[in-house]
């Protein structure tokens, strides 16, 4: 009898030494509209031609969505944004409003859509002191507003987790993509995540996709979510029961939409957004989701090579932004990091590459071939995370030199290896995680 107690003692003991054992998933989701009043006389981004002027109403509104996830000890935040980008003291701001609540850049991933008909980045760019109306002015009023908002946001999120079931699954779609530099290289792949609560409730729904949302013009000064608000209004409509569709871009870096319509912009953003919507939902339904073991994530920093503007930087960013072979450097040293912090998190089958910029379908496909290699069976390149730090391309890309992409590429013809080196060996060890 006295070793039967003593057997179970030591089970006892070895489960309590392994917290993670046993333990559940759990999740919680919110949303926000981060739409600012008009008033405050704000630009739209991704266009120098639209020269700081303010935006001139609101066709949709724009929104920031968060899913927390918490296993044991570990938790983890995704934040999508109706947002061009992000700036890099965004992270570091927000973060100070929200201390004592676990949150680091570590264990948080803030993934902008890359909307051209939302916020310019510049504006929320607390080091933009350079009153370039072409790059954007910063507006301390606006980036205010933002990180209220998704201090909001965050703190919605960070309660009331429940236990779920995630699954996730991806198809390949024609025809509704492609190389804008005419490369070979098309992300064609559709992922789509769905977390159900245990009673089968859907709670939230990630949709990677790969595509600029530039259906827009710099003549259209509207705000608007462009076609990834359309997606996740529909998804949310077709799915119902309130759930919370969270949609993020892949290595867009070279990738348009493609859409045969004679339909004037604001128009191809509806069309666009239920057609991505339409084949999220069919494979939604198809998706059965599990308890999940896997659960974990990295993060390291990675050096960055010297900055470089590239030889025809002259012909189109620098005559698009208003620059000079001078002030471009400044402006390189003022806005462009040397070093960049990049993360990567594991969701069951499921694995987000954090990339802190506009990765080309090339080494977007050379990171997702290599993880899948290692053991992941669904890689989401997820696009822009945490900051935008110029175009990646491939060493060929870059030398080749046509193109806008290749002029705004700021870290010379190595950039690309190190950026998609690096989220390879951030995210390897999560292979075999649980």
């Amino acid at each position: 009898m006295r070793f039967r107690s003593l057997i179970i003692t030591a089970f006892c003991v070895l489960i309590l030494s392994f917290p993670s054992l046993g333990e559940k998933l759990r999740a919680s989701v919110s949303s926000i509209d981060i739409t600012p009043p008009l008033e405050m006389k704000y630009t739209l981004g991704g266009y120098g031609e639209r020269m700081n002027k303010p935006a001139q109403g609101i066709h949709d509104p724009i929104w920031a969505k968060a899913l927390a996830l918490q296993k044991g000890d570990k938790k983890y935040l995704i934040i999508t944004l109706d947002l061009l980008g992000i700036p890099s003291n965004l992270n570091n701001d927000l973060l100070k409003r929200i201390q004592g609540m676990g949150w680091s850049l570590e264990n948080m991933m803030l993934l902008p859509s890359h909307s051209h008909g939302s916020l310019e980045m510049a504006a929320l760019n607390s080091k933009n002191l350079l009153n370039n109306p072409n790059l954007g002015i910063f507006q301390p009023e606006l980036l205010e507003f933002v990180l209220t908002k998704l201090e909001l946001l965050v703190r919605d999120a960070d309660k009331n987790y429940q236990p779920v079931k995630i699954g996730t699954g991806s198809r390949l779609l024609e025809g509704l993509n492609r190389n804008r530099r005419k490369d070979p290289d098309i992300d064609k792949e559709l992922i789509v995540t769905r977390i159900d609560l245990e009673n089968g409730k859907p709670l939230a729904v990630l949709v990677n996709w790969t595509a600029h949302p530039t259906f827009l013009g710099g003549e259209d000064m509207l705000v608007s979510a462009e076609w990834p608000g359309y997606l996740q209004t529909n998804l949310q409509n077709l799915i119902g029961k309130g759930v919370n569709v969270m949609y993020f871009n892949g290595s867009e870096g070279d990738q348009s939409t493609v859409l045969n319509s004679d339909k004037k912009g604001y128009d191809k953003i509806e069309i666009y957004g239920k057609i991505i919507a339409d084949k999220s939902f069919d494979l939604f339904k198809e998706i059965k989701p599990q308890k999940v073991k896997e659960f974990d994530y990295t993060y390291q920093i990675v050096p960055l090579p010297e900055h470089a503007a590239h030889p025809s930087f002259m012909k189109t960013g620098g005559e698009e932004y208003g620059l000079n072979e001078q002030s471009v450097k400044i402006v390189m040293d003022v806005l462009g990091p040397n070093k960049v912090g990049m993360g990567a998190v594991r969701i069951g089958d499921l694995l987000i590459s954090g990339i802190p910029g506009e990765l080309t379908a090339i080494l977007g496909q050379k990171v997702k071939n290599t993880l899948k290699e290692s053991g992941i069976k669904y890689v989401a390149i997820g696009g822009l995370a945490n900051e935008w730090i110029g175009y990646i391309l491939s060493r060929d890309q870059y030398l080749y030199g046509e193109g806008y992409e290749s002029s705004m590429s700021f870290y010379g013809p190595d950039f690309g290896e190190a950026i998609s080196t690096g989220a390879i060996t951030t995210a390897q060890s999560l292979a075999h995680s649980k």
